[in-house]
């Protein structure tokens, strides 16, 4: 198969990822030798500024690619469902994105957003269910300076697996990995594209198997785990990038295409800090976005001893934080959550309404349950597997599902149904046959069909953060030290 044409051609490709509905600038959270440091970064306006000037300094095309996790969690976002994001969007110039939490409202909305942006929406892994018909394009073929580049988008494939059934009602989801040598060879063949781009929300280990089990990708541009990437991730000839989280990053990839064959040229993660100027037209509609909510958002509703962050994989102080809330809202000892990665980090001082609707933007209510002792076992045990499966195809989760009032030992290179090697609660073993009332948000936090009894308290999680935080001089979250790796 012939390429579109000879000689020596350039192509830079950026990616944004998992910006979340960020779009001002936030606390980041960097490991430095002496334990966590924060520094200022993200903001959309300031994102523009980056891809402009790359636009104007790169020496061929320019393709900008968003792997998606980009219309659902801050409070604008969640508010408006997703509508608070278009215009900025629609002003950094993109070409295509995929996602993720943005089926948070279904499919209906999403192609409502989707066909508002300026840029097409690609998931070849994505169907209308009983049916072999996509709900999105699955591929896009763009020419720019002399360079044809054939985009396939991935969807995440949990969407309908491991999130809220009405994320993914009417569709099914695949991981892409059968559909996309045929999209391959359609795209060299028919399309003459020069360089293939896989665009994908299923998360960077995910993405290192299928680059190596399906010939014919050039790049993966990945999302969904939040890695910043300093160099890129070669699997035989494919090289994948991931850039971050929130805005934080762009990641920038100069390729060079030399009578048809490809090679990388140079890699950057580029900070999106406070050196970076706001582009003015973004900066103007990001304020349109946030200014009816930013006087509520900015309330002031409590004071934190401890740096709040979703930085850590066993625990977090953040969860630690939303676990002891809830579990006071119910009148438990024991509580579940989610693994989260979003949420930007509370350096110790003020928390604002603002950094709890980041928390759980979702702000689901309080729910209660009776386990037991058999059905929490078996409830970490999948969870474990889903969070560090030998085979990156089954990782289905965030970081390791979240509690208060549990102390586990697990050992981490064990197979799947072999990993927790002890588990007590309230500082006691735990009884397979004994029920035990928990305190949780959302059936990530305790899927559905587990337990008995099960119901949802007329309080929100945010309503549970707020007395919470409201009824203590300061808030402390450390990390407890529950899960012990042995």
């Amino acid at each position: 198969m012939q390429p579109a044409s000879s000689g020596t051609r350039s192509l830079t490709l950026l990616q944004i990822n998992d910006i979340h509905g960020y779009m001002e600038p936030h606390p980041c959270l960097f490991w430095e030798g002496g334990g966590l440091a924060h520094r200022t970064g993200g903001g959309l306006a300031r994102v523009a500024h980056v891809l402009d000037g790359v636009r104007r300094s790169a020496e061929g095309a320019v393709i900008t690619l968003d792997s998606g996790d980009s219309i659902h969690g801050t409070y604008p976002a969640v508010h408006t469902r997703g509508e608070a994001l278009v215009e900025p969007l629609n002003l950094l110039g993109l070409d295509a994105w995929t996602g993720h939490w943005d089926f948070a409202w279904g499919i209906d909305r999403l192609r409502e957003i989707a066909g508002r942006l300026g840029h097409p929406f690609l998931a070849c892994n994505c169907y209308l269910s009983g049916s072999d018909t996509h709900a999105f394009p699955p591929t896009l073929l763009i020419e720019r300076g002399g360079v044809r580049v054939g985009i396939v988008g991935i969807a995440a494939t949990i969407v309908d697996k491991t999130m809220p059934e009405h994320f993914g009602e009417g569709l099914r989801f695949t991981l892409g990995n059968e559909e996309l040598p045929g999209h391959i060879a359609e795209l060299r063949g028919a399309g003459r594209a020069d360089v293939v781009v896989v665009l994908s929300h299923l998360g960077f280990p995910q993405d290192v198997k299928l680059a190596g089990e399906v010939p014919g990708i050039d790049v993966i541009l990945s999302g969904h785990t939040h890695n910043r990437i300093d160099a890129p991730f070669v699997v035989g000839g494919t090289a994948i990038i991931q850039s971050g989280c929130h805005g934080d990053f762009v990641g920038r990839l100069d390729l060079r295409i030399d009578d048809g064959r490809m090679r990388v040229v140079n890699h950057r993660l580029i900070p999106v800090d406070d050196t970076v100027p706001d582009h003015p037209a973004v900066r103007a509609a990001v304020e349109r976005a946030m200014s009816p909510h930013r006087p509520t958002l900015a309330e002031v509703v409590g004071q934190t001893a401890t740096d709040l962050n979703r930085g850590t994989f066993l625990e977090s102080t953040m969860d630690n934080l939303l676990l002891a809330a809830i579990a006071e809202t119910a009148g438990t000892g024991i509580a579940f959550s989610n693994g989260w990665r979003y949420g930007a980090p509370v350096p110790r001082g003020p928390i604002r309404l603002n950094d709890l609707w980041n928390m759980i933007p979702g702000n689901p209510p309080v729910s209660v349950v009776d386990l037991s002792g058999q059905e929490m076992r078996e409830m970490i045990e999948e969870n474990l597997e889903r969070s560090v499966s030998a085979d990156p195809y089954r990782q289905m989760g965030g970081y390791l599902k979240r509690s208060l009032g549990l102390r586990q030992c697990i050992k981490l290179e064990n197979p799947k149904g072999g990993r927790l090697q002890e588990l007590f609660a309230l500082g006691q073993a735990v009884e397979p046959d004994r029920l035990y009332r928990v305190a949780f948000v959302t059936a990530q936090g305790v899927p559905a069909g587990l337990g008995q009894h099960r119901r949802n308290l007329d309080t929100s999680a945010i309503d549970s953060l707020l007395s919470y935080c409201q009824g203590r001089s300061r808030v402390v979250a450390d990390l407890r030290g529950d899960t012990i790796v042995v």
